[in-house]
């Protein structure tokens, strides 16, 4: 069994990723805000799978054991804040909507080099105000433990684009639709169409940040048209695919 790294202090700073380079399994003691100011970024815990884009940050608890993966050419925005201090008051990981503003200050706050100064304690004060106020977004998608679960995910993370129904995909693994949707709610908090819906926008937010044209990212991750898509993706992230806030 490989090690975790253990990281006690997450740091608060800006850095680039290289398009598919990742941040190895690890925990600290601290809570942190991951943010990709360019970018795509991807946290994988245990528990499943986060990815953002610009309007969003991923809220990482302490002591949770992450993993980053970049897609795109990633400019990642780390804050860290101590265990005592829990803006959000969450013990899980989380999508957060980002503000015009909050990006600003998330942006500033990870580039300044005074730590100390009583410009950058003013600017963490609105920093977690804006924090504070910021809504949770349902961007996550949930790893199930149940092994036909697990078979039939994994069949469709293989195709997002597959249209098969739940109980098409039933015959080929042995299960009733009726006994995969009870696993899907029970185990996953969520039903089949939420789960592929998550699936197919988190393959689509990885493909356009690889710079795929939006009528590609619709047809491999399975909806009918690019309008379908264009309006599947404004209803999620409050704008369409090709106007990602970028800095």
């Amino acid at each position: 069994m490989t090690e975790i790294r253990h990281e006690p202090v997450a740091p608060t700073r800006t850095q680039r990723l290289a398009p598919g380079a990742a941040i190895d399994p690890h925990r600290h003691d601290d809570h942190q805000i991951v943010y990709a100011g360019r970018g795509v970024l991807a946290v994988t815990t245990s528990a499943g799978s986060w990815v953002a884009p610009g309007t969003r940050a991923i809220w990482v608890p302490a002591g949770t054991v992450h993993a980053h993966q970049a897609h795109g050419e990633l400019e990642l925005h780390l804050v860290g804040l101590p265990a005592d201090e829990n803006p959000l008051a969450l013990e899980t990981p989380a999508v957060l909507a980002v503000s015009p503003l909050l990006r600003e200050l998330i942006v500033a706050y990870t580039r300044t080099q005074d730590e100390h100064s009583p410009e950058r304690a003013r600017l963490r004060a609105v920093l977690l105000d804006q924090l504070r106020a910021s809504p949770q977004q349902p961007l996550h998608l949930p790893t199930p433990t149940a092994p036909l679960l697990q078979t039939l995910c994994d069949i469709l993370r293989a195709d997002p684009a597959d249209s098969r129904t739940l109980a098409e995909l039933g015959r080929e693994i042995g299960a009733s639709d009726r006994t995969l949707s009870r696993l899907f709610r029970s185990e996953l908090g969520m039903t089949f169409p939420q789960w592929r819906t998550q699936l197919r926008l988190h393959h689509a937010l990885v493909l356009l940040a690889d710079s795929t044209p939006v009528t590609a990212v619709a047809h491999l991750c399975g909806w009918s048209s690019a309008s379908a898509f264009i309006d599947a993706f404004r209803r999620t992230f409050g704008h369409t695919p090709g106007a990602r806030p970028r800095d």
